[in-house]
């Protein structure tokens, strides 16, 4: 049986799916590859898409909209604003009221749609209070336009902030067996609020697939190529370990990859998770985690192996760092 968790006025299966690697981040995608993804995701009750404005610059606004049109009311869907589009500083993080409205209007069109299920405020704006972008986000829900609300990447008190203001259904951020940023104080604020929590790159941008070894396999316009962990050291530091994890999950009789998901479900029961591939034998690999169980020595084990202490780099370059607020180990 398929579980399913809150999220806002919705009951979506636990394991979702990030669309992100669609349109960028991980080199060119494959559009009929991808048009038989977002089917496949539907038909294995994958009912939980996750895009952005900002992804390929509307292209998977553009993807969604038109390769799901028929099937929309199989899905839950969010989509996120917080960035600007167009001009000198396209990318550049705005929360402003006026950019929330317009980046909304337009993730409407590209989607074909009058309303979005779950819209995030992509990145917290420093020149923007929070409340600020969570009272834009409300008149959106007043209007009509969007169903619920939702924030990414920020602190445990922008939540408490932003949720005072007008409920927050869900908090996004990354979270995996090495990123556990949220176990400081994110996932606390989820429970005490009655927030969902929503972990991105679960599989830690495909290392804990276990397949990723040199950083020249990676094509021009791979975000891999900038991330500290990926690059040396770092990376020699990381791939030690990496061995003994995949050891770990030959011996349970799984894929890395869903070693990294059942560990993620077994965390936290409450969890949504939103694995994003490119492959249809990957997704159809992801989706089976669900039904994966641990034992607590399991667990015990990849936390000892896996954690904010023996991986080796940061999640992003300085630059990038500094547009999350959440809360980050000593």
């Amino acid at each position: 049986m398929t579980q399913r968790r809150t999220i806002g006025p919705h009951a979506v299966n636990r394991l979702g799916l990030g669309c992100m690697n669609l349109s960028q981040g991980y080199g060119p995608a494959d559009e009929v590859e991808s048009e038989r993804l977002l089917h496949r995701a539907l038909d294995l009750g994958c009912d939980f898409l996750d895009t952005a404005a900002v992804y390929g610059e509307g292209h998977n606004e553009l993807l969604i909209g038109r390769v799901l049109k028929a099937r929309r009311g199989e899905f839950t869907l969010a989509s996120k604003c917080g960035f600007r589009e167009k001009g000198a500083n396209a990318r550049a993080i705005d929360g402003s009221p006026a950019s929330i409205a317009g980046t909304l209007d337009r993730s409407l069109s590209r989607l074909g749609l009058d309303h979005i299920d779950l819209y995030y405020l992509h990145r917290p704006d420093p020149e923007t209070p929070i409340e600020e972008s969570v009272g834009a986000l409300a008149r959106a829900v007043e209007a009509g336009k969007i169903g619920a609300i939702g924030l990414s990447e920020v602190s445990a008190d922008q939540l408490r902030r932003g949720h005072a203001v007008h409920p927050i259904a869900a908090l996004q951020s990354e979270y995996s067996l090495w990123t556990r940023n949220p176990e400081i104080a994110g996932l606390a604020a989820c429970r005490e609020l009655g927030v969902a929590f929503v972990a991105f790159s679960p599989l830690g941008r495909g290392f804990l697939a276990g397949g990723y070894a040199d950083p020249s396999q990676l094509t021009d316009g791979d975000m891999r190529r900038f991330m500290p962990r990926f690059q040396p050291p770092n990376l020699s530091h990381n791939l030690a370990w990496l061995a003994e994890y995949r050891a770990m999950a030959d011996g349970i009789g799984c894929t890395p990859a869903q070693l990294a998901l059942a560990w993620l479900l077994h965390r936290d029961r409450d969890l949504i998770v939103i694995p994003g591939t490119r492959s249809v034998a990957h997704l159809e690999e992801n989706m089976a985690a669900g039904a994966m169980r641990l034992s607590a020595a399991q667990v015990e084990a990849l936390d000892a192996l896996v954690n904010d202490r023996t991986v080796a780099g940061s999640r992003y370059v300085p630059a990038i760092q500094a547009t999350v607020t959440t809360e980050e180990f000593a």
